[in-house]
């Protein structure tokens, strides 16, 4: 609570005033209870005496009220205030605000919050939400209890910006394990999901006016952080076998980074074969440019052998690697990393120092333990043979409702899977998302990844955090309203 004091008044009418202010102005609402006059008196460093005649005041005019036993609160029914008061001390500045550049690149996303299934929405498709019910909470609460209770003084200080050692080493061991990645623990860096690893690396190695390629289409959490950045974005084209490097034309010598998906193509969920990884890898060599490696879900690959990392075919340290613990455990625990080549540590480690400082300290010495102890990877063949039966489920509902009106693809591998509508226009998709809402489910468009228009009418359909049943009957209900709309 705000409470100014000038020179030109009594004290007591001044903490009056301050408190009259912040009661009509909303900031303190009916029923909040204002601090002792102790309290008070000591926070302002003036004598009680001084406190105790504003609170008599705001009493004797019905601003406050007072509580035997309890205290004194703001009145549920306040007295008329003389006309435009409230208004005449809460300012609002209407001129436009000046912006640096980062700023008003930033300021023009129109981003969407992230969010987890809408609870009104009971079918809802919704991309890139785990069922946060199946994971290991007993474990993971275990775990958490142990290292709070076992909190030190060097655990609870600053840590190290690149993160806690043990985390790293942990990070480091599974995806030279899962990934075939090629790294040290020295090369990884653990951010704040993978939203940080995207800025921190358009901070570092691009200056505005910079060349990027995305793929066609593309991840929007990496087209804002390079556009932020100013970065100049080209589109890459994406086929059946992932981006083709070889399409950027005259762009492709003026690029000075490449983001990409390779496992699992975002949003299309194609594999980028070996021979584009190749050419990818062959070009940003020669040109002295970067690929950035998001590798988002590449843990749920449901047929043929795990494709291993484009880093781990890297020979000229071309490659920044990212991954994310959120989307395979749960969102809220925001812990993500980057594996970069060395010559990159020192700047990624300052940029995150400068960003942040460090992640929180509690939650890395947790992960670490619980992928040290083999709670991780046991937690994936659980997920991995849950998805496998959900997306099994979704391709027979697609298969036995919509038949021949639907084409999918990326349904081998990640919890996501794209379906061109036969029959549709592009410009039909909107309405028929509103109509299939008022069904009650949740089908999102492929529109909004693109920079021109997609070449048809699709939708993206998540099924990680759905069960079989919830699927069938969403799907049954999509078929219904697409019916309607061809």
């Amino acid at each position: 609570m705000l409470v100014t004091l000038r020179e030109d008044r009594t004290l007591s009418t001044q903490v009056y005033a301050s408190l009259r202010r912040a009661i009509l102005a909303g900031e303190l609402a009916a029923g909040t209870r204002l601090p002792s006059t102790r309290t008070l008196a000591r926070d302002l460093a003036v004598s009680r005496n001084t406190v105790l005649l504003a609170y008599d005041q705001l009493l004797a005019e019905g601003y406050v009220e007072g509580r035997p036993g309890s205290g004194t609160y703001v009145a549920q029914a306040l007295p008329e205030a003389p006309a435009g008061a409230a208004r005449a001390t809460a300012r609002v500045q209407t001129t436009p605000a000046r912006l640096s550049a980062y700023g008003a690149r930033a300021a023009a996303i129109r981003f969407a919050s992230p969010r987890g299934p809408d609870r009104h929405l009971p079918y809802d498709f919704r991309y890139g939400t785990p069922k946060v019910a199946e994971f290991p909470h007993a474990v993971w609460r275990r775990l958490l209890g142990r290292h709070a209770r076992g909190s030190t003084v060097a655990t609870m200080a600053y840590g190290p910006p690149e993160g806690a050692p043990v985390l790293r080493e942990a990070i480091a061991a599974y995806l030279r394990r899962a990934r075939a990645v090629v790294c040290d623990p020295a090369q990884v860096l653990v951010v704040n999901g993978s939203q940080q690893a995207l800025d921190l690396t358009a901070r570092v190695l691009i200056d505005a006016g910079d060349t990027v390629a995305l793929e066609e289409p593309n991840y929007l959490g990496a087209r804002w952080a390079f556009h932020a950045a100013g970065a100049r974005l080209v589109a890459a084209p994406v086929d059946a076998d992932g981006l083709d490097v070889t399409r950027l034309g005259r762009e492709r010598a003026r690029a000075r980074l490449v983001y990409a998906t390779p496992s699992h193509q975002f949003p299309t969920g194609v594999v980028m074969s070996l021979s584009r990884r190749l050419a990818l890898l062959e070009w940003a060599s020669a040109n002295r440019a970067w690929v950035v490696e998001d590798d988002y879900d590449s843990e749920y690959r449901y047929e043929g052998r795990p494709i291993e990392a484009v880093q781990g075919l890297d020979r000229s340290g071309r490659v920044i690697y990212v991954g994310t613990a959120s989307k395979v455990l749960f969102p809220a625990l925001r812990l993500g990393y980057l594996v970069v080549p060395p010559s990159l540590v020192e700047a990624f480690t300052a940029a995150k120092w400068v960003t942040d400082r460090h992640s929180a300290t509690l939650e890395q010495l947790v992960l670490a333990d619980f992928i040290a102890d083999g709670h991780f990877e046991r937690h994936l063949r659980r997920s991995r043979t849950r998805n496998a039966a959900r997306r099994e489920a979704l391709l027979a509902a697609l298969h036995g409702e919509l038949g021949d009106r639907v084409d999918v693809v990326g349904a081998n591998a990640g919890v996501h899977l794209l379906a061109w509508l036969r029959g549709l226009s592009p410009a039909a998709v909107p309405a028929l998302i509103e109509d299939a809402r008022g069904e009650g489910v949740g089908v999102y468009s492929i529109a909004p990844y693109y920079f021109r228009s997609p070449p048809q009418a699709g939708l993206m359909l998540g099924y990680a955090a759905l069960d079989e049943r919830t699927i069938r009957e969403g799907i049954r209900r999509l078929a219904r309203v697409y019916d309607k709309h061809r």
